[in-house]
């Protein structure tokens, strides 16, 4: 456990020692309230991107070490300073119509007016993350090569439907269709272009993935070369994965201000969450989890789906994120323990 959390605990303890610098440095009263937060947001995220890192792990499965390694490097990079404060900023920037530079001076200048913009913001960057999950849900389970179900009475009803082509698209528009009925007339238009976005960059990332891998697969044959993907692949994976930490990163990040109105202390805490979910995928590749538990995959889209929902509802109707992480760490300690019964009936 030491190998593969060793950089997540360092990471930690950077953390709380930049998170304390910076509660002096903004002469906040109470430093220790203030680490504690920082605990509490980190064990938020974890909570809320357990299911993410399942995910995360049978994508990683297909690509080589050395891109694995970059995920858990250049990724975590990303996800701290990409999703868990540029993204917010730009999403503020783009639907409240300021400048970049003026949202940035604002977050950190004036943390209770940002809260204000970002939260007028909420429905449209929640709907852009629920239609991009929710693809991903429809997309797994409406496959016709699917031939492991865990909650077969659905799931294979489910894999038969994936023969009408286009359905993940539809069924995710008709749920964008009705979410946008209970949300403000003023409202309404951002929602519907966020949420159509959504679909766009899921479907264009997909697509480019699932055309390299099937060209490198042919390349595999001809040149008997097993064990990795090509680059070009690996790479387009590696965006996949960070589009989906930036989709699931949404509703910790609007959640996190309940408990704080500083843009600095929320990325201190969700990236340290972010980190040990980074580590705990790599152990979960690593170990060969997925192989070993064969449900977990598919409670973790079921906890997705679950989410997405959610997402979508909180457009309209707040949810509390405690209710959401439950939610999803629920269908995948079911998952487990029915992976579990499964092992045992088989002998292994």
């Amino acid at each position: 456990m030491l190998k593969y959390f060793k950089g997540s605990y360092i990471f930690t303890l950077v953390g709380f020692i930049c998170a304390y610098l910076w509660a002096q440095h903004s002469h906040m009263s109470n430093i220790f309230s203030v680490l504690f937060v920082v605990f509490v947001l980190s064990v938020l995220e974890i909570s809320l991107s357990f299911d993410n890192a399942v995910v995360n792990a049978a994508k990683l499965e297909k690509m080589s070490p050395k891109w694995q390694h970059r995920f858990l490097t250049w990724g975590i990079i990303i996800a701290v300073f990409g999703m868990r404060f540029i993204f917010p900023i730009l999403i503020v920037s783009i639907f409240a119509h300021l400048g970049f530079s003026d949202v940035i001076n604002m977050a950190l200048n004036n943390p209770e007016q940002y809260a204000h913009y970002l939260h007028i913001s909420h429905p449209p960057i929640i709907t852009f993350g629920a239609t991009f999950l929710i693809m991903l849900f429809f997309t797994y389970f409406l496959d016709t090569k699917k031939d492991v179900h865990w909650l077969g009475f659905i799931e294979e009803k489910l894999s038969i439907l994936g023969n009408v082509r286009g359905l993940n698209t539809t069924l995710t528009l008709i749920l964008l269709f009705i979410s946008q009925s209970f949300v403000t007339k003023e409202n309404q238009y951002e929602v519907i272009i966020a949420g159509i976005w959504g679909i766009i960059i899921y479907l264009l990332v997909d697509g480019i993935s699932h055309a390299l891998e099937k060209h490198n697969e042919k390349q595999e044959k001809i040149k008997e070369i097993t064990g990795s993907c090509f680059a070009n692949s690996c790479f387009v994976n590696f965006l996949y994965l960070e589009l989906i930490d930036a989709s699931f990163s949404l509703d910790g990040v609007l959640g996190a201000f309940a408990l704080s109105k500083d843009i600095v202390i929320i990325t201190i805490g969700l990236s340290i969450g972010a980190m040990f979910v980074r580590s705990l995928t790599i152990m979960l590749v690593e170990k060969k989890t997925l192989k070993q538990y064969k449900y977990l995959e598919h409670g973790a889209h079921w906890a997705i789906g679950a989410l997405a929902i959610i997402m979508f509802i909180s457009s309209f109707y707040e949810v509390s994120e405690i209710v959401t992480g439950f939610v999803g760490l629920i269908f995948i300690l079911i998952a487990f323990i029915c992976s579990i019964r499964e092992n045992k009936k088989l002998g292994n």
